[in-house]
C-alpha cells in the first residue's frame, strides 16, 4: 500500500512556476516515508556523447544489518540539462552491490539514454561489494528482500519525486531496460510493478537461476564424463574438443542451418527449421580430422538434450543451433582444483534442493500473468543472444511462450510484447558469429508514444564489419529475398 500513498504527492504538486533547475538544491530532498536522503549533487560538465547533467548520489534505508555492516539502497541519478521529459531505469548486473555510472547503455546502440536526454538512475539494490558475484549479504533478510525485488520498486519512487522536483513536473513516459540481473529486473518490473514503466526491455535474463545452473551441470557432466583422464582419474575437459573439432561441430551447424534463411552467410537465423545431428560428424572409422569420436559425438547428444527428471520431463531447453555453438564446449584452459568435474548430475536431488532454496526462489522471476502491466498500456521487449553459454536463449523463448498462452495466445501478447532473438550473440554482448549493436530502446518508445510495433530491429556488429541484418519478432526470421547485396539488411524480410 506504501506505493500507492507515495505516487499521490507527485500528482498534486503544481509546476507553473517552477524555476530553472538548481542541482545544488536537491542536497536537501528527503523522502522520509522511505527513509530517503540526497548525500550529494553535482553539476558535471559536458563529455561527448554524454551531455552536460545534475549527478545525484543517494541512499535509502540506510542501516546496520543483522550481520552487523552497513546497509543502504544507494542509487546515481543523471538529470541532463537537455531532458527529453522521459525517465530511464538502467539495470543491473551479477548480483550487484555497485552503482554503475548512470548512463543507460543496455540495447541502445551507440546512442546512450543520457545522451538522448533521459533522466537515468541505476542503484547497488541494497549492499556493496567489490566482487559482483558475492552474495554475502544473504545474511541479511532485508538485503536479500532489497536484492530480489524491493530495492528497483523504491529507487523507482525515489528517483521519480526528485525528477519532478528538479524539472518541475513529472515525466511523461517511463522507461526501463537491463540485461542479465538487469534484464530479470526489467522481468520483475512487469510482474510485481506493473504500473511504474510504460515501456520495458529484457536482455539475456537470469530468469530462474537454479534452473540454468542445472542445465549447465548437465552440460558440464556430460563432457566431463566423455572427456580423457589424468592418472587420478580425473576428467579433462579442455582435451575432450581440439580448436579443430570445436570448428567442424560449427560448421556442422552450419551446414544443417545455415542455408534455411535463404542465404549461407555464417549465422543461423531461421532457429525454428534448425536440427543439428551431431551423428552427422561421426566418424565412419578412426578418429581424423574431418569427423568425431563416438566419445564426442555421445556427449554433444547427451549435453545438448538438456537434463530430465526421473519422470522424463524436460527441465531445461538447451541451444545448441547457433554458429558460435563453441561457446558451450569446454574451454583450452586446464581446470583447476576446485572446477566441478562431477561426471553425472542427480536432477530430481538438484530439483528438490531448489524447492528448499527460499533465496533463489526470491529471485525467480517466472511469472506469466501480465495482465495489469499490459491492460494498462505497457510495452515489453525481449531480446537473447543465441549463444549465451549462461542462461540459453531457448529458455526465454520458453517463457514468451508461456507468457503468451496465459495471456491469450501469441496474436494477443504480440499486441504488447516482442522477442527478439540475436544469432551468435554470447551473454548480452559479443561473439564470433555476432551482429550484437542494435537499438532497441527507439522501437520501444514509438511503440509506447506513437502505437508503431517493431516489426524488426536492425543489427550490426564488429564481427561483419559492414554487415547488416535484421533481427525479427519472433516467430519470423529474417530472410533474405533472393537478391540485391546480402549484406545489406534491407534486402531481408521477416517471414515464419
Amino acid at each position: 500500500m506504501k506505493y500507492v500513498v507515495l505516487i499521490v504527492p507527485i500528482l498534486a504538486v503544481s509546476f507553473a512556476s517552477h524555476a530553472a533547475p538548481d542541482c545544488a538544491a536537491l542536497k536537501s530532498f528527503s523522502l522520509p516515508t522511505l527513509n530517503a536522503v540526497v548525500t550529494k549533487a553535482e553539476p558535471v560538465a559536458a563529455a561527448p556523447p554524454l551531455p552536460a547533467h545534475c549527478r545525484v548520489d543517494g541512499v535509502i534505508d540506510k542501516r546496520v544489518g543483522a550481520d552487523g555492516k552497513p546497509y543502504g539502497i544507494e542509487f546515481g541519478l543523471a538529470l541532463p540539462a537537455n531532458w527529453n521529459q522521459r525517465f530511464l531505469f538502467q539495470g543491473g548486473g551479477g548480483y550487484n552491490g555497485l552503482v554503475r555510472p548512470p548512463v543507460g547503455v543496455a540495447a541502445v546502440g551507440a546512442n546512450p539514454g543520457l545522451a538522448r536526454g533521459f533522466a537515468v538512475v541505476s542503484t547497488d539494490t541494497g549492499h556493496k561489494s567489490d566482487a559482483v558475484f558475492d552474495r554475502s549479504y544473504d545474511a541479511d533478510q532485508q538485503a536479500s528482500i532489497d536484492f530480489a525485488h524491493f530495492a528497483i520498486g523504491d529507487v523507482t519512487i525515489v528517483a521519480k519525486q526528485i525528477v519532478a522536483k528538479y524539472y518541475g513536473r513529472p515525466a511523461d513516459y517511463s522507461y526501463f531496460t537491463g540485461c542479465s540481473t538487469g534484464g530479470r529486473e526489467a522481468m520483475v518490473m512487469t510482474q510485481r510493478y506493473p504500473s511504474y514503466f510504460d515501456g520495458v526491455v529484457s536482455g539475456d535474463p537470469a530468469i530462474h537461476v537454479g534452473y540454468s545452473g542445472l542445465a549447465n551441470a548437465w552440460l558440464r557432466a556430460a563432457f566431463n564424463e566423455a572427456a580423457p583422464k589424468d592418472a587420478s582419474g580425473r576428467p579433462q575437459p579442455q582435451l575432450l574438443f581440439s580448436d579443430a573439432d570445436k570448428r567442424l561441430v560449427a560448421d556442422g551447424v552450419l551446414a544443417a542451418c545455415d542455408a534455411d534463411d535463404g542465404v549461407r552467410d555464417g549465422m543461423v537465423f531461421n532457429l525454428r527449421a534448425c536440427h543439428f545431428d551431431p551423428k552427422a560428424l561421426a566418424c565412419k572409422g578412426a578418429k581424423n580430422a574431418t569427423c568425431l569420436s563416438p566419445q564426442q559425438v555421445g556427449a554433444l547428444e547427451k549435453g545438448f538434450a538438456g537434463p530430465r527428471n526421473s519422470r522424463g520431463k524436460l527441465i531445461y531447453r538447451m541451444s545448441p543451433n547457433d554458429a558460435d555453438v563453441a561457446a558451450f564446449l569446454p574451454s583450452a584452459t586446464p581446470p583447476r582444483a576446485t572446477d566441478p568435474l562431477a561426471t553425472s548430475v542427480d536432477v530430481d536431488g538438484r530439483l528438490f534442493e531448489m524447492l528448499e532454496n527460499t533465496i533463489m526462489q526470491l529471485t525467480d522471476s517466472v511469472w506469466t500473468n501480465l495482465s495489469t502491466f499490459a491492460g494498462r498500456g505497457g510495452k515489453l521487449l525481449f531480446y537473447h543472444g543465441m549463444a549465451d553459454p549462461t542462461f540459453h536463449g531457448t529458455d526465454t523463448i520458453d517463457y514468451y511462450e508461456r507468457m503468451a498462452a496465459a495471456n491469450g495466445g501469441l496474436d494477443k501478447v504480440q499486441s504488447w510484447s516482442r522477442f527478439f532473438a540475436v544469432p551468435g550473440m554470447l551473454h548480452c554482448r559479443g561473439g564470433d558469429a555476432a551482429l550484437d549493436e542494435f537499438d532497441l530502446l527507439t522501437p520501444l518508445m514509438n511503440w509506447v508514444e506513437k502505437g508503431v510495433a517493431p516489426e524488426s530491429v536492425v543489427a550490426t556488429g564488429k564481427a561483419f564489419p559492414g554487415r547488416s541484418r535484421p533481427l525479427c519478432a519472433y516467430p519470423k526470421h529474417a530472410h533474405f529475398v533472393g537478391s540485391g547485396d546480402p549484406q545489406d539488411a534491407r534486402n531481408f524480410v521477416c517471414r515464419e
